[in-house]
């Protein structure tokens, strides 16, 4: 790897890996640009939270623009905050308000990050645009492979499932081999002035991390009081708004019982929380929607994977089944308890990404 004179554009956070990854592409050789995205944030409250982007705060820039300028490459500012609010920020309230818990990590990757801030890396006659994500790219075959992370406790494979061959043969992930401490260690090593910042994982264009107090300031028709009913249909609470709720919750019910409730369904239509005990709460189907594949088309019958259904659960093994309209039908092996519609199921062969797609709604037995 590495070409004198090939352009590469990095998306620059502020953090300790992408500013590895920015040292590595130069130590390699290449022509690199540093670019960080300005994103949309909230106004700030009166005395209280707002007002800035986690992800491009002003120490953020500060700390990017520093070892931009200790490894001596250029350093780009681009707005995106327009983009971002009607991409990511407006989804985020819209699934809310269908009932389902959204990522909005992926809609930024698919959107933005691969999305506007390629494009942009292009028209600057980049061949490349690299990222800090713990994620491998290959060829095998003639076609590119989306590969887990080598350091298996942070591997982000699941949020990029969505890249296809025409993102992934201009994508370069300079950090997928290492491990976080080593990439510490190299930062150290270097130098870098962000080597023992720690990372950020709260929802970046949350101020203070509180997607209820976000959803009731900014959407509050989604976060009406309704009536919480047990599966024989009998009202035995009431719950704060359905935006509250994710499938496999305990606490925060307030119901007093003989045993745990669990949420197992939101019902939007009728603005209805359905609980249950443990033993109502696995399933072993689910529909998904806007499925992509990595190598662009569908496998032509149904495939034997290992699937994720949340960035950090664990990989099962299920029958992953395309269907038509962009959809998979994907059965596990076992029940899953906390199957969520608005989170993503991603499909793997060893540690290769096959693709993924946003759960839709889940099926009995």
């Amino acid at each position: 790897m590495g070409a004198a004179g090939q352009r590469v554009v990095v998306a620059m956070s502020g953090g300790v890996d992408s500013s590895v990854a920015a040292a590595l592409l130069v130590e390699q050789g290449y022509q690199v640009i540093g670019v960080m995205m300005r994103l949309w944030a909230e106004q700030p409250a009166p005395g209280g939270a707002g007002g800035e982007n986690r992800c491009c705060t002003p120490q953020a820039v500060e700390d990017a623009r520093r070892v931009a300028a200790q490894l001596g490459i250029p350093f780009y500012l681009v707005n995106y905050a327009a983009e971002f609010k009607a991409c990511v920020v407006d989804y985020f309230v819209a699934e809310y308000s269908r009932g389902r818990t959204p990522n909005p990590c992926l809609a930024c990757n698919r959107h933005i990050r691969f999305g506007r801030l390629l494009r942009h890396a292009l028209a600057l006659d980049a061949d490349y645009l690299a990222t800090g994500h713990y994620a491998q790219v290959d060829r095998a075959d003639g076609r590119y492979r989306l590969r887990r992370g080598a350091d298996r406790q942070k591997d982000q494979s699941y949020v990029l499932y969505m890249l296809g061959q025409e993102e992934l043969q201009h994508l370069l992930f300079p950090i997928g081999s290492l491990t976080k401490e080593q990439v510490r260690g190299m930062a150290r090593q270097w130098g870098l002035p962000v080597a023992a910042k720690e990372e950020s994982m709260e929802l970046c264009f949350v101020a203070d991390d509180d997607y209820r107090r976000f959803l009731r300031e900014h959407a509050p028709q989604v976060a009406q009081p309704g009536p919480i009913l047990d599966t024989a249909g009998r009202e035995i609470g009431q719950h704060q708004g359905l935006p509250f709720y994710t499938v496999g919750q305990r606490k925060g019910l307030g119901i007093a019982a003989a045993e745990a409730l669990y949420v197992l369904h939101l019902d939007v239509q009728r603005n209805t929380l359905i609980v249950g005990p443990a033993r109502e709460l696995g399933r072993r189907t689910l529909l998904a929607e806007s499925v992509s594949y990595v190598n662009g088309e569908p496998p032509a019958e149904p495939l034997r994977v290992q699937a994720k259904i949340r960035s950090q659960a664990a990989l099962a093994d299920a029958t992953w089944s395309p269907l038509d309209g962009g959809q998979a039908r994907v059965e596990f092996d076992l029940p899953l308890r906390d199957i969520t519609p608005g989170q993503a199921v991603v499909a793997y062969q060893g540690d290769v990404v096959l693709g993924g797609g946003i759960i839709r709604l889940t099926m009995d037995d």
